[in-house]
């Protein structure tokens, strides 16, 4: 097999590979993971005003109790941008507010006290919203880490007690980078696999181009 054919086999693969592989892992970082800024201090301590933060997109129906999302409720708050908030319950959590007080202050949800080790000052409340709501289906109760400032499910009890739908889940916070590290690393090699059959594909063409010039014949011999 000739030197030029070899280049053009390896150009093909790795350039085949390199693309594939740089496209893939591109679309699924795109599409996967969006960062966001902090714009208030509802979620304060865990995440304070002007912080970056990376979320992933997730359905609704896959958050969990306690997961950080953002969620869009316009008719709600008056603007399109997402909202950060806690996932305090589930569809058929039964939440009430709250046992004790002050730092002493606890929510109960499905008849147990709920550890809150994230909230301001230790503060459950602090706002005297008392509260006793069964979170229907498909539907999530949220509340800010903030509790004395942030306006969440405790304020809007007259729309559905406050609850929002699953389906304005925009997507869950996460301080896990290594998914998207790992799929920045894949778009990179491929592009460098990619690039590298380019230049492969370059040299064979040169290969193939290359004029080998024969030999002088020898001089005739005078007799």
């Amino acid at each position: 097999m000739s030197g030029a054919r070899k280049l053009g086999i390896w150009a093909g693969v790795l350039g085949s590979l390199g693309v594939v592989l740089a496209v893939v892992a591109a679309v699924a970082l795109w599409t996967g993971f969006h960062g966001s800024t902090v714009s208030s201090s509802s979620m304060a301590p865990t995440y304070k005003r002007g912080q970056q933060l990376m979320y992933e997109r997730v359905k609704g129906t896959e958050v969990r109790r306690g997961d950080v999302v953002l969620y869009s409720a316009p008719d709600r708050y008056g603007f399109d941008a997402p909202v950060m908030q806690r996932v305090i319950g589930v569809g058929g959590d039964h939440i009430v507010c709250c046992t004790g007080q002050g730092q002493n202050e606890r929510l109960t949800v499905n008849g147990k006290p709920l550890a809150e080790p994230y909230v301001a000052d230790g503060i459950a409340d602090g706002v005297g919203a008392r509260y006793d709501v069964k979170v229907p289906k498909g539907r999530l109760f949220m509340l800010g880490d903030h509790r004395t400032d942030s306006a969440d499910s405790r304020f809007f009890a007259s729309d559905h007690d406050g609850t929002v739908p699953v389906s304005a889940v925009r997507g869950r916070v996460t301080d896990d980078y290594t998914e998207p590290a790992v799929l920045g690393v894949a778009a990179l090699v491929g592009l460098a696999l990619a690039l590298t059959g380019i230049g492969l594909g370059i040299a064979a063409v040169a290969v193939r181009k290359r004029v080998v010039v024969p030999p002088p014949p020898p001089w005739a011999v005078q007799v």
